[in-house]
């Protein structure tokens, strides 16, 4: 019996990402839809019984320490360990709001958000299973100035390591400093940078570790899909997927059998690897 968890899983591409892994991986598995908010987790399964679908909801705050622990803990007591894991949830950017005055709950969903769930579901993925972090094709350190490249050295570094570097990001965006030393004005680019970082870093650490399991860690990139959270940043959405559209790729890859998968760590769009430059 397979046992699978999206975070973020109650709307756009996370509920759509539940949705494909009910029909995937079939009536016996356990598929869990994690959200921030229990009342939106809710009325998401609700959505997808309706659809004669079977998700089970937890409800789970990635910004929060003792959020993300307990509901490591419930895998690991009801079920011994997780075969599929999407680590979806994001914040959201305000086109109204300055930079400075958001960088730092985004950088704490979005990054600090990854870290959590690597450091306390890494230790109880199974044999052969696959962890993903959903990013971006922005995720590559093409979209930084090469001076830059040389602080997302995942050869070297630690996941604390990637954390520290988003810290002090934070703080440069706080001081008004960011531009001058070479950041993107997007705080989405060095976000999503930081991300695919954590992926390879784990992905070197599992291979390190438990290098006979098979335990496949990525990031995978949807593309550009319509949703909310999209639709502000994009002036021609015509290309746009659907979240389910979206969802296939992803699924593709966290559903890829023992030994077909792309490299290890490496930033995947449609079914392709991207350089991480």
């Amino acid at each position: 019996m397979a046992v699978a968890l999206v975070t973020g899983g109650n709307q756009g591409l996370g509920l759509a990402l539940v949705r494909a892994l009910c029909r995937e991986l079939g009536p016996e598995a356990q598929v869990y839809l994690t959200a921030r908010d229990p009342a939106r987790g809710e009325q998401a399964v609700e959505l997808l019984r309706a659809e004669g679908l079977a998700p089970r909801l937890h409800p789970l705050d990635v910004t929060v320490e003792a959020s993300v622990a307990a509901a490591a803990d419930m895998i690991r007591e009801r079920h011994g360990g997780l075969d599929v894991l999407i680590s979806n949830a994001a914040a959201r950017i305000s086109r109204e709001l300055p930079p400075a005055e958001q960088v730092a709950e985004f950088v704490d969903t979005n990054n600090h958000g990854t870290y959590r769930m690597l450091h306390h579901f890494l230790p109880i993925l199974n044999e052969h299973a696959r962890l993903l972090v959903v990013a971006s094709s922005f995720g590559s350190r093409r979209h930084l100035p090469r001076p830059l490249w040389s602080a997302f050295d995942t050869d070297r570094m630690s996941l604390e390591d990637v954390e520290n570097v988003m810290d002090e990001y934070v703080r440069l965006v706080q001081k008004g400093e960011a531009e001058a030393r070479g950041w993107p004005s997007w705080i989405n680019i060095p976000s999503k940078v930081g991300q695919v970082a954590s992926a390879r870093v784990a992905a070197r650490m599992m291979e390190r570790d438990r290098p006979r399991h098979d335990v496949y860690v990525g990031a995978v990139c949807p593309g550009l899909v319509d949703t909310d959270a999209s639709r502000p940043w994009f002036d021609d959405m015509s290309s746009a997927q659907s979240p389910d559209e979206a969802a296939r790729d992803v699924l593709w890859l966290a559903t890829r059998p023992a030994g077909s998968t792309p490299p290890a760590g490496e930033l995947v769009q449609h079914r392709r690897v991207l350089s991480f430059g």
